[in-house]
C-alpha cells in the first residue's frame, strides 16, 4: 500500500471513528423523571448548551383526538406548563398555521414569547402522525416585557400501537435567549415537558377532542 493510500485509509478511518462517536453521543438520553404514566429524558446536544428534552407516554384515544388537542391553542393556559397567552396567528390549511405562545418566567426572569410554524403529517403506509414546530420569531412585532425566542424546535411523534393504543413522543430543543444561564435552563427544564404531558393525557380524554375528525388524518383500524 503506498504512503497516499495509507494516509487515505487512516483519514478515514479516523472520520469514521468522530462519527461514531457523535452518533452515540447525541442518542444517549437521560431519565429524568417517571411518574403517572409520563416518563421526561433529556441529553447533551453538540450544537446547544442547552438539552434536548423528550417526554413519553401512551394513551388509548385516536389520532385526530391528540391533534386536536394539540392545534386548540386558546385552552393552552388551561393545561400547557407556565403557558400565558396562546393563539392562531395565520391559518395556512388544514394542516399548517402559525401560532404565538408566551412563557410566563418565574420571578426575576423576563417572560418569554415564540412564534411557530406548525406542520402536521401523516405517513400512508405506518399512521405515524408527526406535528413538527419551526420558529418564525420575526413573523410577529416584538412584545413589550418579553425576550423573543429565536431558536425553537418541537415535534410530536404519535405512533399507532395494538388494541387502540397511541404512543406519543414529544421531543424539545429551546434556546431561550436573553441572560438565562444554561444550567438555570436545564434544571428547571424537565418539569415543563412533565406536567403538560400528564396534563394532556387528561385533556385529550374531553368529549369536544374525542369527538374529532381530520380529513389528512386515517386511524388505525
Amino acid at each position: 500500500m503506498s504512503f497516499l493510500s495509507r494516509f487515505r485509509y487512516f483519514v478515514l478511518l479516523a472520520l469514521a471513528f468522530v462519527l461514531a462517536s457523535f452518533h452515540s453521543f447525541t442518542d444517549e438520553w437521560t431519565l429524568k423523571k417517571v411518574g403517572e404514566g409520563v416518563a421526561v429524558y433529556n441529553r447533551d446536544v453538540d450544537t446547544s448548551v442547552v438539552k434536548e428534552l423528550r417526554a413519553v407516554t401512551q394513551i388509548k384515544t385516536s389520532l385526530s383526538s391528540i391533534i386536536s388537542l394539540l392545534n386548540d391553542r386558546d385552552t393552552y393556559p388551561k393545561w400547557v406548563y407556565r403557558c400565558g397567552k396562546s393563539y392562531m396567528v395565520k391559518k395556512i390549511t388544514d394542516a399548517e398555521a402559525i401560532y404565538y405562545q408566551n412563557v410566563e418566567a418565574p420571578w426575576p426572569v423576563d417572560n418569554r414569547d415564540f412564534v411557530v410554524d406548525v406542520k402536521v403529517v401523516q405517513d400512508p403506509k405506518t399512521l405515524v402522525v408527526t406535528q413538527t414546530s419551526s420558529c418564525r420569531p420575526r413573523f410577529l412585532p416584538e412584545v413589550d416585557g418579553h425576550v423573543r425566542i429565536t431558536e425553537f424546535k418541537a415535534s410530536w411523534v404519535l405512533t399507532p400501537l395494538k388494541n387502540g393504543i397511541i404512543n406519543c413522543e414529544y421531543q424539545l430543543l429551546v434556546n431561550p435567549s436573553g441572560s438565562v444561564p444554561a444550567w438555570m435552563v436545564n434544571l428547571a427544564a424537565i418539569d415543563g415537558p412533565y406536567e403538560t404531558t400528564v396534563h394532556l393525557r387528561e385533556w385529550v380524554m374531553k368529549e369536544k377532542y374525542q369527538k374529532a375528525v381530520f380529513p389528512f388524518i386515517k386511524e388505525p383500524l
